[in-house]
């Protein structure tokens, strides 16, 4: 289906894995070593024309499970009668063909209009036949005599190639369409756009993979526009754009926000993700080793319950029998029906004021797969999110139409709950398609129609639901920064801003002070801060700071200049544990010795087990001192200081910084702890690489200028556990003189051919790796494999180019850590593709192996062209590299 995860950003050269450390995941997966092509970007050849890439698909002799008659094509009011929702909704069509077709995504404006997402060039058979062509459009619903269906459509934008989102903007929208995102203007009130300006070429690439591509624009309460699976973040100010770059993952298909800013986000196989801070905190120090706090798991529980048999699934073929972990190895359970999601997209937080109150709050989580809608109920502890199914072996909304296939949703300024139903059969795309599917897809006649697309709206039985238009005066638009409906909110806040009128300040300014609704606090607060208003309102700022709600006191702490400073520290006995991680988060980046002791008592009263990272996040270049400050805390902070993790943290980012002189005095305040006490072990471990797993790669020697004393003194050592770490940690340290310890390696300089290689991977990894393997190439945990000091990095060159032309299949050990993956052949990459990917990512990050020559991956090419089956690790077997050493600066 076309929920996709990465800022693909070159043309079908994506390499992608299905990864999950205990089962696997739907076909649409990260790549174990990203190695791709930005043809835009470097100039490459046109692409090819598109290989056979069902070749490695499954098993090639299929058997239909769960026979079924092909499914009757229903109209819009049929499918009404195929749904069922709880006791007391009702479902309504507002939009359907022929006023649109496949709709992948909605936005509304501030004028109740709709601008839809029609990726009408979508898989119109199992060959994707005429995805590149300009089919796609942005239309403009109007609902003309209120009584909430559309019946007035205007095409906003037209002659797109696979748009992949829109975001209602000003006298228009933001519109996704790769390579570009561009906003549309409407300047004479026509609903047609007849005024452009290209935002970014980076939005993805045309003829990329569909499935694995940014998308969905999203205006947040930051006021910063986010993007599903995209490396960067967008501001509008006073008619003009302005980017910066945004680590993280941010899911797959779809990106939603809460009540308080935070984002939410899904893959494929995983319902619900959320970054419980801003990603960008984490980029303030990329040594720090965890990310809790990011791509945070809302709910392990993946199961689902359709209405009937869902035969139509990519690995339908696999046997309904169950792993040693007890996880289904099956898609499909006995009867016929998915067991756990697999195409899971499109989630929204409920934020509306027409359900019951209970619903306020919760996601809602299209799985197309299973033609179902799930609901979550979330709970929110000490600022962590978890979930659970509201439902016991049930969902909210099912249907028993196999077309449809709901793949966003989104709560409308009218209160309901919206579903963007793609209406078709066939979902998956043709590069991910098995042949079991394929063989299901002929037999049942699911290619065709392809001109169908629904838009249902959930709305709870005897309500009336009326849309909100927004006033045309800004002064009239202020109360709605009040109203109960978090939808009328945001856009209020996004056209105040937008329009940057400061006349409006003072009014939004009384209402940050004195809305009755904390919820109206916080949206002022943020309006207030997108007006660029707040620097010369300092009183309202510490105004809030003792506001009685406590998600309004830490959003007054996120928005706090630094001359706010002092005030902040005041708050660290703040009863609440959220509001005490934001401070971490927000006074670790600044000096000073108030600040520290204000760090130091944050720690010692604990509440979170965030706050370890919050702190370290903000110390980059200091994290020796801090760590000689904590070590000399009084021995009453220990238990909150110690269980925060901190220490180990940091002397972890010490030792990745890599100089010889810090690393040594770290060495010294080590040994100078008590003998084998807890703090002492801990920063022992965090320096002998106690992160290291089974079977990973060795750890790069540590080369200092001596053998340091303090090492002596830790070897004396009689504690068991201590003893352990030391040894580990005496085998990564090297000094002249050392027995057995080889001389620096000596890094032979690259050609200039070589360089130009490297420069081509590294502008490619840049523009589409990084936003699951970061900058550092660490990865992310549960969701992208590291390629740093990785054996598939450092290895055979050939491995990376067989895997790359043949594809992966099966389990498979990446740095001591079991992955379950499939990924697809790509022989459509170019010789000199494949080699400039592999020299960048061999030779950054401290990699010392050998280039890759153009000439090297034509030969496995031609030794292996015969080859029509995946790899598996077994086959491949690439060994660990040699240990290599590193000069520390």
């Amino acid at each position: 289906m076309p929920p996709p995860r990465l800022p693909a950003r070159a043309v079908d050269s994506l390499s992608f894995l299905r990864l999950t450390s205990t089962r696997p995941m739907s076909p649409l997966a990260i790549c174990i070593l990203c190695l791709a092509t930005v043809t835009s970007a470097i100039g490459a050849a046109p692409a090819p024309s598109k290989p056979d890439r069902t070749k490695n698909r499954g098993p090639e002799a299929v058997q239909i499970k769960f026979k079924l008659p092909p499914p009757p094509v229903h109209t819009p009011e049929q499918l009404l009668a195929t749904l069922k929702l709880p006791k007391g909704f009702r479902a309504e069509i507002v939009a359907s063909e022929p006023m649109i077709e496949t709709p992948v995504a909605i936005s509304f404006d501030d004028q109740g209009r709709l601008y839809v997402c029609e990726m009408r060039g979508y898989m119109h058979d199992v060959e994707a036949a005429g995805e590149d062509q300009p089919s796609g459009r942005i239309s403009r619903l109007e609902d003309t005599d209120g009584d909430g269906r559309m019946d007035k459509a205007t095409v906003f934008v037209d002659q797109l190639v696979m748009p992949r989102g829109v975001m209602a903007l000003g006298e228009g929208a933001l519109v996704g369409a790769p390579p570009n995102l561009t906003y549309y203007r409407d300047t004479d009130g026509d609903g047609v756009a007849d005024e452009q300006t290209v935002v970014s070429t980076e939005y993805g690439t045309a003829g990329g993979q569909p499935e694995h591509m940014v998308n969905t624009p999203l205006w947040a309460l930051d006021n910063w526009i986010w993007t599903g699976g995209g490396a960067q973040r967008y501001r509008y100010q006073a008619g003009k754009f302005i980017a910066e770059p945004a680590p993280g993952a941010r899911g797959q298909w779809g990106l939603a926000q809460d009540d308080f800013g935070r984002l939410f986000f899904n893959y494929n196989s995983d319902l619900l993700r959320t970054d419980l801070v801003s990603s960008p905190y984490y980029s303030r120090n990329p040594n720090v080793a965890t990310k809790s706090a990011l791509n945070f798991r809302v709910i392990v529980d993946q199961s689902c319950w359709p209405a009937g048999p869902t035969p139509g699934v990519n690995r339908g073929y696999e046997e309904n029998k169950k792993r040693p972990d007890g996880t289904l190895a099956s898609q499909l359970r006995a009867d016929g029906s998915l067991a756990t999601v697999t195409a899971t997209c499109g989630a929204t937080i409920y934020r509306g004021d027409l359900f019951p109150a209970e619903f306020r709050g919760n996601a809602f989580i299209p799985e197309p797969s299973g033609n179902l809608v799930k609901r979550l109920v979330l709970s929110d502890t000490a600022g962590k999110v978890t979930g659970e199914n509201a439902y016991a072996g049930r969902e909210f909304l099912t249907s028993t139409d196999e077309r449809f296939r709901p793949v966003n949703a989104a709560t409308g300024p009218d209160g309901a709950l919206y579903i963007v139903d793609m209406a078709r059969g066939v979902v998956q795309h043709r590069f991910f398609l098995t042949h079991y599917l394929i063989a299901n897809i002929k037999d049942r006649k699911l290619e065709a129609p392809i001109n169908l697309g629904r838009i249902l709206r959930i709305v709870p039985e005897g309500a009336k639901p009326a849309t909100v238009k927004l006033p045309k005066e800004s002064a009239a638009i202020v109360p709605l920064l009040a109203h109960a409906n978090g939808a009328v909110r945001d856009t209020a806040q996004r056209v105040l801003v937008e329009r940057g009128d400061a006349t409006v300040v003072d009014a939004v300014k009384k209402l940050a002070a004195a809305s009755p609704s904390a919820r109206g606090r916080l949206q002022a607060l943020w309006t207030l801060e997108g007006l660029g208003a707040l620097p010369l309102a300092p009183d309202v700022v510490v105004a809030r700071l003792q506001d009685k709600d406590a998600k309004v006191r830490a959003a007054a702490v996120r928005v706090a200049d630094r001359m706010l400073a002092l005030e902040l520290v005041k708050l660290t006995k703040d009863p609440s544990p959220e509001v005490r991680l934001q401070l971490a988060f927000s006074l670790s980046a600044q000096p000073g010795p108030e600040i520290e002791q204000a760090l130091i008592a944050l720690l010692a009263a604990g509440g979170s087990d965030l706050l370890g990272e919050a702190v370290a996040t903000g110390l980059r270049g200091r994290e020796l001192e801090f760590i000689e400050t904590l070590l000399k805390s009084p021995t009453a902070k220990n238990a909150g200081i110690d269980k925060s993790r901190v220490l180990p943290l940091l002397a972890g980012c010490v030792v990745k910084d890599r100089r010889a002189s810090r690393v040594a005095r770290l060495l010294e305040l080590v040994a100078a702890e008590p003998a084998a006490s807890p703090r002492q072990l801990d920063l022992l471990s965090a320096m002998a690489g106690a992160e290291q797993k089974k079977g990973a790669a060795p750890a790069k020697l540590f080369y200092l200028d001596a053998a340091p004393p303090a090492l002596a003194t830790l070897q004396a050592t009689d504690h068991a556990k201590a003893r352990k770490s030391v040894a580990a940690l005496d085998a990564r340290l090297a000094w002249p003189g050392k027995p057995g310890v080889p001389p620096p390696p000596k890094v032979v300089p690259l050609t200039d051919a070589e360089q130009a290689l490297f420069e081509k991977g590294k502008t490619v990894y840049n523009s589409l790796c990084i936003a699951c393997h970061q900058p550092g190439g660490i990865g992310l945990d549960g969701l992208a494999p590291p390629l740093l000091d990785s054996e598939w990095v450092l290895g055979k060159p050939d491995v990376a180019a067989r895997i790359l032309l043949h594809g992966v299949g099966g389990p498979i050990s990446v740095n001591g850590t079991t992955w379950r993956l499939e990924m697809p052949p790509l022989p459509q990459l170019s010789d000199e593709d494949i080699a400039g990917v592999l020299t960048y990512t061999r030779r950054e990050w401290e990699h010392n192996a050998s280039p890759v020559a153009p000439g090297e991956i034509a030969k496995v090419r031609a030794q292996f062209q015969d080859r029509t089956r995946s790899w598996t690790a077994e086959e491949l077997k690439p060994k660990a590299p040699a240990k290599k050493t590193v000069q520390a600066n």
